[in-house]
Formats: structure tokens, sequence, C-alpha cells
């Protein structure tokens, strides 16, 4: 046999074994308490038979009495009399209602003239009348009325009561009793004799399976019951003394015909307890058997492991527990019902309820242990809620009602739609309801039904547009009529519009820069590579003096440097643009590292024709940057002012420190023509000397930009004829 059909073979088996001891367990547990007492009469089903005899006795015995005796003790009290005048309220309100009654009768029979008819309807309405009338006249009327309404009454109970009989007899034959009123010593029995001494030899073993004594150890004295044995007839029947109680013996006879129902029930009771053991012993080594064989073969990781589990994760959650509830309540009800030993099986109706309850509390199971797993993976996996049912529902709803004014008004509509479809309806059945429902309509349903016809053109003239926008047809504005959702959504796809025409123009200028960009770059990389492929080739010639040589070195070394300041400047750009720049945050004073930058070009400055005005802050500033970093944009900015400045002008350089973030400005004088378009300033390759003789990369500016904004600062550039200002703004942090 292939191995994978063994498997499932052995879960089956073990599923089927953990089935049936669970549910074997559980009903010995839950439902079969009675088969636990040591013998049939301490059980509560017996306790209910001598309570039904009990019943019995009472209805016919202790409160019996002759039907012709109960009939000629019936009394009419005042009260009774006064509720029977005034049941159906004054004497001209009971007259009104029955010439109501016959009214149309009497019409329609008029109307088909059909004067018989309507004679006996005159005559039965005169009749009813003149009884009414007589009942508020004579308190006897009445008292003979109700008399003889109540002898019918007990007629009834007397014929109910003797449906009873038969089931009273079973009881009779099979139940010995000797019973005696405590209060009036009047004494009940079925036995034919009343010696109390053979009475006593009668209640023995030798001649009862069981005997109960009133009173004794176990048993107070035999009450009445307050309610008759049946319910309805209080009023007809003689008031019980509820307070009698009796003494004596109830004993359940031997040698009883197991015809009798009661003795049927004592050996069925007997048959079926050991039917119940043999059921809950096996039942308990069919679960340890099942435990055993999980735990050798590792039944639930086989469960987790099989593909069935990849299909249930695509439930929804919701969906998934709304079955296992299901499931779960079937098995609990399988297992409520399987089976009740006071109830009779086949072998095939126990196999069949046995297959259900392998089926129902197997896949509750399974389910159990799928939906563990999942609960478990509740808080890190959100996406599990996020694709239940019910969210989505509540999504759809949220939707729906995000616009609160659109989702109102849609729902007032649908509603009045709904009310005035109904009141056509109404129309049809009743036409005279037109007069309240076409007014309404009028006034109400063909105003709105106008406005939806209003809205829709709307909402189609806004598709079209936004259909011709997608297809780049720029047309003039949709038109803003009112103040809707409709309305709103017009003026946003005008805004679209706009929108797109200015991306459309960013578009055209990122082309332009693209393609200055290109050029610059090949202009920029192409002179130093030119130069030292040219001076290579030169030095090669093996009569070149020394001199030309060593100055042929020089420029190639020269060159290379710039070359090599060309890539690395690329490079680093294209870096922080992909967004893999890593910084290294620590506490920093900018005042410091400014004094620094300022101190390494030292030199440079003094040699310039550039005179540097510094303001610093007396107390140091900080902020939480990386100072590598940012040491590149104040070296890129100072640079900036030596190579771009106009001879014998002022730069000035200044932190300022505000209650959030530290401002830092560089302001020089340009000797080149500065654009008037500031943002081209910051892209690749841009100089302010377009000629393009400075040693730069003209990629200072963008590097700058880019590293402030990896910090999350600002970096500004503003231009008034040919002053250049640029600030920086950074996030303060304590000190």
């Amino acid at each position: 046999m292939d191995i994978k059909w063994k498997n499932r073979l052995v879960i089956l088996l073990w599923l089927v074994l953990f089935t049936y001891g669970l549910s074997g367990v559980l009903t010995a547990l839950l439902n079969d308490q009675d088969y636990l007492k040591t013998d049939y009469f301490k059980t509560s089903q017996y306790e209910s038979t001598v309570g039904t005899l009990v019943n019995y006795l009472h209805a016919y015995e202790f409160s019996y009495e002759p039907k012709d005796e109960v009939k000629n003790s019936i009394t009419v009290s005042k009260e009774e009399i006064e509720e029977y005048r005034y049941r159906y309220g004054e004497l001209t309100e009971q007259i009104m209602s029955i010439k109501q009654q016959y009214e149309s009768r009497i019409q329609d029979a008029q109307a088909n003239d059909n004067e018989e008819v309507a004679n006996v309807y005159i005559k039965e309405r005169d009749a009813k009348i003149e009884d009414i009338t007589k009942n508020f006249e004579s308190d006897e009327y009445i008292e003979e009325k109700i008399i003889i309404e109540k002898e019918q009454r007990v007629d009834e109970y007397y014929k109910e009561l003797e449906a009873y009989r038969q089931d009273y007899n079973a009881y009779n034959e099979a139940f010995a009793y000797y019973l005696k009123n405590t209060s009036t010593g009047e004494v009940f029995t079925n036995l034919p004799f009343e010696d109390p001494k053979i009475v006593e030899s009668t209640f023995t073993s030798e001649n009862m399976l069981y005997v109960i004594n009133y009173p004794s150890d176990n048993q107070h004295y035999l009450g009445v019951r307050e309610q008759p044995f049946i319910y309805g007839y209080e009023d007809i029947l003689t008031d019980v003394d509820t307070n009698a109680l009796y003494e004596g013996k109830i004993g359940l006879r031997k040698g009883i015909s197991n015809a009798n129902a009661i003795m049927s029930s004592y050996h069925a009771y007997n048959n079926q307890k050991n039917v119940f053991w043999v059921h809950s012993i096996c039942a308990v080594i069919a679960l340890i058997i099942s435990l055993i064989i999980g735990k050798k073969i590792a039944v639930f990781n086989v469960i987790k492991s099989h593909k069935l589990k990849d299909y249930y994760n695509r439930l929804p959650f919701d969906i998934a527990c709304f079955l296992f509830g299901i499931t779960a309540l079937l098995s609990l009800i399988l297992i409520d019902e399987f089976p009740h030993f006071n109830d009779y099986f086949s072998l095939r109706e126990l196999l069949e309820r046995l297959g259900l309850m392998v089926i129902f509390l197997g896949s509750t199971i399974v389910q159990l242990i799928y939906l563990l797993s999942i609960v478990k993976a509740l808080p890190s996996n959100k996406e599990i809620w996020n694709n239940t049912v019910t969210l989505r529902l509540m999504n759809m709803v949220r939707d729906a009602f995000a616009n609160r004014r659109v989702g109102t008004q849609v729902f007032l509509v649908l509603a009045i739609v709904f009310m005035f479809g109904l009141g056509a309806a109404v129309v049809v059945v009743q036409p005279q309801f037109i007069l309240i429902y076409f007014p309404v309509f009028v006034l109400v349903a063909f105003p709105i039904f106008i406005l939806m016809i209003r809205r829709i053109g709307y909402y189609n003239e806004i598709t079209r547009y936004a259909a011709a926008l997608t297809n780049g047809q720029f047309e003039a504005d949709l038109k803003i009529v009112g103040k809707s959702s409709l309305a709103n959504l017009a003026k946003d796809i005008n805004q679209l519009k706009h929108g797109v025409k200015t991306s459309q123009k960013a578009q055209v200028k990122s082309e332009r820069l693209k393609t200055e960009l290109i050029t610059n770059v090949s202009h920029d990389l192409r002179t130093p590579l030119t130069s030292i492929i040219t001076y290579s080739e030169l030095l090669k010639n093996p009569d070149l003096a020394d001199d030309e040589r060593k100055t042929y070195i020089n420029i190639i070394d020269r060159k290379s440097k710039r070359l090599k300041v060309l890539i690395d400047d690329l490079f680093e750009v294209s870096k922080m643009a992909s967004g893999n720049m890593v910084l290294t945050k620590t506490k920093v004073d900018i005042v410091q590292l400014l004094q620094q930058a300022l101190a390494e070009y030292n030199e440079t400055i003094q040699s310039s024709t550039i005179q540097f005005r510094v303001t610093n802050p007396d107390t140091p500033v900080y902020v939480f940057i990386d100072g590598q970093k940012l040491w590149r944009v104040f070296e890129n900015l100072i640079g900036n002012i030596l190579k771009y400045s106009l001879e014998d002008t002022r730069a000035y350089i200044a932190i300022k420190q505000g209650k959030n973030q530290v401002n830092i400005t560089f302001k020089n004088i340009s000797k080149y023509e500065l654009s008037d378009d500031i943002d081209e300033l910051f892209e690749r390759f841009k100089r302010g000397d377009k000629s393009r003789h400075t040693e730069g990369s003209g990629l200072g500016l963008a590097i700058a930009k880019s590293i402030i904004d990896l910090h999350e600062g600002q970096l500004d550039i503003d231009v008034d004829g040919d002053l250049f200002k640029v600030t920086i703004i950074l996030v303060a942090m304590a000190s």
C-alpha cells in the first residue's frame, strides 16, 4: 500500500477513535447521570414516575368529587355578574357594535334582492340586542347564563379526566399505595383491605420491588399539589386543602407484566445501564488508544503540514471562525443526542450517528488546529484582520459615508423610492389612497426625480471631461454647479488639469536640463581625458627633452586629478539621489565645525581679494548631524565664494540660533551674471561661470542640497542682482 494512503488511513483511524472516545466520555458526563445511581429507584426517572402517580391520586382520589355534586355546588359571585355584563363595554357600545356587525350583511342581501336572508340577519341582530338589554336589566338572567357555561365546563373537565383513566389504571396496576390524611384520618388505598398489620406485611421485599415510606429518614410527609391535575378549570372545582399531608406507603409491585409501561421502563433501565457502562468503558479505551496513536504519529503536526491548511488559510478569518462555530455547535448537538440510553437505537442508526460525529467533530478539531495557528499570527500579521469579510463590509459602509452628506442623500433617496414603490402597491389595493399619494408624489417624488436626472447629466459631463483629459485634450474648465460632491469633484478635476499642464512644463524643462546635463558631462569629462591622451602620446617620443617630459607629466597629473574630482562628484550625487547614502549622526557644535572649515581655506582666503565677515554666537550651537557630510557642504559653499565672487568684495557668513532651529547664511557678490531661474543653480553641472573655465565640477550646490535634505533640513538660494545668498536651516538640539 502507498505510504501516503497508509498515513491517511492511520489519521482516519485516529479521528474515528478520538471522536468516539470523546463523544462517549462527554455523553457519560453530561447526559446520563441516572446510570451512575446504584439502582433504578434512586434515579430522577423513578422520582418522576412516582410524582406522576401522586398527580393521578390527587385527581382521582384526594380531590375527586362526582360530577353532579360539582354542578350542584356551582355558585356565581357579584363580581362575575358585573364582569359578564360589562365584558364588551356599556349597553350602548355593545348595541352599536352588534348593529355594525350586521349592517353590511343586511345591505348586501337587500342589494341582491334577497329579502329572506336580510330578514334572517335582522332577526338575529334584534335577538342579540334583546339578549344584551336583558343582561343590563336582571342579575338573575346573567346568573343563569353563567351557571350554564360553568356546567358545560364541568362536563368538559370530566371528559378530559376520563381520557387519562387508562394511564391511571396502568399506574394503579403497577403501584400499591396506602395513604392516610394526617388531619382527617381518611385513608386512600388500592389494596383490598385496610388492616394496618396486613398492610405492613404486604409492603415487604417479597411482594414489592421497592417501597417508599412517608415519613422516613429520606422522605417527609406526602403533600398535595397546589394546582389541579388539568389546568384551566380552577374556578369550577372545589378548593383543595393545600396544607393536607399524607402518611403511609407507596410500593412497586412484583410480578407485574412487562407490557405495563412502568415495568417496561424499569427493565429498560437495567438493560440500558449495562449498555451505558459498556459504551462508556469502550469510549475511554478508544480515547486512550487515540491519544497513544496521536502521540506516536504526531497527528497534530501531520494535520498542520497537510496541504489542506493552505486552502483553509485563504478563507477570511471571520468566515473561518463562523464555520468553526457551526461545526462545533453541530458536534455538541450530536454529542448531546448520541446516544440517550432511555431511547432505542438500531446498529445502523448508531453507525450513522457515529459517522456524522466523526465528520463534524473531526472537522471541528482540524479547524481548531488551523485557527490556533492563525490566532497566534494575529498580533504580527495585521493583513489577517484586513482580509476579513466583516472589515470589508465596514469599509464599504465607511466608504459609502466617507462623504456623510452624499451617503445620507443616497440613503434618503433610496428610502423615498422604496416608500413610493410601496405606496404604489397600496394604491393598487386601495384606490382611494391615491388622493394622498398623488399630491405627495408631485411635491416630493417628481422634484427628486428631476434633481436625479440633472445630477446624472452633470456626472456624465464630468466623466466625459475626465476621459478627454486622459487623452491629453485640455478643454475649458468644468462649471462648478452648487456645493455638492459632484461640484467638488469637478473642482478637483480642474485643479488636476492645471497640475497636468504644470507637470508637462516641468517635464519639458527636465528634458532640456537632461540634454544639457549630457552635453556638460560629455564636455567636462572629455576635456581632461583628451589632454591626458594627447600628452601620453607625446611622452612616447624617445627624443623628448627632460624639461618637456616633466612638463607633460605635470599636465597629465593635473588633468588626472581634475578627472578624478569630476568622477567622484558625479558618483556622490548619484549615490545621494538613489538614497544609498548612510549618515553617521552625532552631537556636533556647528560653530566649531564652520571655524574648522574656514581654517582649511585660510591660506586661500588670505591670498584672495575677498574679505570674509563671519558672525558666530558666543556659545556653542549643537545639532544632531553627520559632521563629515556637513563639512563637505561648508567646503563647497566656501569654495564657491572664492571661485565666483567679484574681486575686492566682501563675503558674509553668519550663524543664528532660533528656538528650534539653526540658520546659517552665506552671502557674496557674483562676478558672473546669474540666471533668473534659481532652480537651475541646483541642477547638475550648472556653474556661475558659463564659459566653464573654473576648476569646479558644477555639482557643488547639488551635493550640498542633497546632504541637507538627508538631514531633513532646508537649503535655499536667493538672488538679488549680483547678490548671491545661500540659507541653510537645521533642527537645533538642547546644549
